[in-house]
């Protein structure tokens, strides 16, 4: 299963119409006229290209959004910036996951390549982060392996400094770390942490532009980026209050979901 971004194709759209692009805490200020835009490129330009490219090769993918078979139910989110909840409009969080119309796929050998745009139960359509989206539907299938395909070698151990990699965090540290991130970097490690605390064996950020880097981090050999694995088991649970539920019956776990994205959508 594959989730994607479109940060720079979004951007490039809103400054052509003139409107702002703005982020906090890593989360794309949304307004009304902003989501026009993140539905219409992401769902009819991004994922489009997408789907078409790894239809050259195959195995055949098919493209959907979270709003498509209620795949991905929402609420919405506020940015927390400096211990203060900032609304920063149309921006939502995945609040259930229905993993029938994957399944389905899957099932009959297709790859789904998933829109992380998904409707609250208010009707209103929201804007989900890649990688909260990727996150949410690795919990939701229980699969084995999240990889969060980026264009960084990983987390850095001392930012701004960029020669030295963290390569393995436990759930519990990487809770740690994360109030002390910025920009892009924070929902990629939250996404990550939301994923293993809810049962997902493995969470990864891998530079996408390696090539083969996706091969060399699930085989562990080469490039292997930042890994995120759930604590020790004698180390207490800390779920998570808003823990994804698949409506699917119980399941074999995927084998992994992959999220490939830049610049926050």
């Amino acid at each position: 299963v594959v989730t994607h971004g479109g940060g720079p194709q979004i951007n490039a759209h809103l400054e052509k119409l003139g409107l702002p692009v703005t982020f906090t805490a890593g989360l794309r200020v949304t307004t009304p006229e902003t989501m026009d835009v993140v539905r219409m490129v992401l769902a009819g330009q991004v994922q489009r290209d997408l789907v078409g490219l790894l239809n050259e090769d195959g195995p055949l993918a098919v493209g959907i959004t979270g709003e498509d078979a209620r795949l991905l139910t929402a609420a919405k989110r506020l940015a927390v910036l400096d211990g203060d909840e900032v609304d920063i409009g149309l921006v939502g969080d995945v609040t259930r996951v229905d993993t029938h119309v994957l399944r389905a796929l899957t099932d009959s050998g297709l790859v789904p390549l998933v829109t992380g745009i998904g409707r609250g139960t208010d009707g209103q359509v929201y804007n989900i982060n890649a990688d909260s989206a990727a996150a949410a539907l690795a919990a939701g299938l229980r699969a084995d392996h999240l990889v969060i395909l980026t264009d960084v070698p990983g987390l850095y151990a001392d930012w701004p400094r960029r020669d030295q990699i963290v390569e393995h965090l436990t759930a519990t540290r990487a809770a740690e770390l994360l109030p002390t991130l910025s920009g892009g970097m924070a929902p990629k490690l939250e996404s990550c942490l939301r994923a293993v605390r809810a049962g997902v064996g493995r969470a990864q950020l891998l530079d996408g532009r390696v090539p083969h880097a996706l091969l060399h981090g699930c085989l562990g050999t080469g490039h292997t980026g930042t890994s995120v694995v759930p604590d020790p088991p004698d180390t207490p649970p800390n779920h998570l209050e808003d823990d994804t539920c698949a409506s699917s019956p119980p399941r074999p776990p995927a084998s992994s979901v992959c999220t490939t994205s830049g610049s926050g959508s």
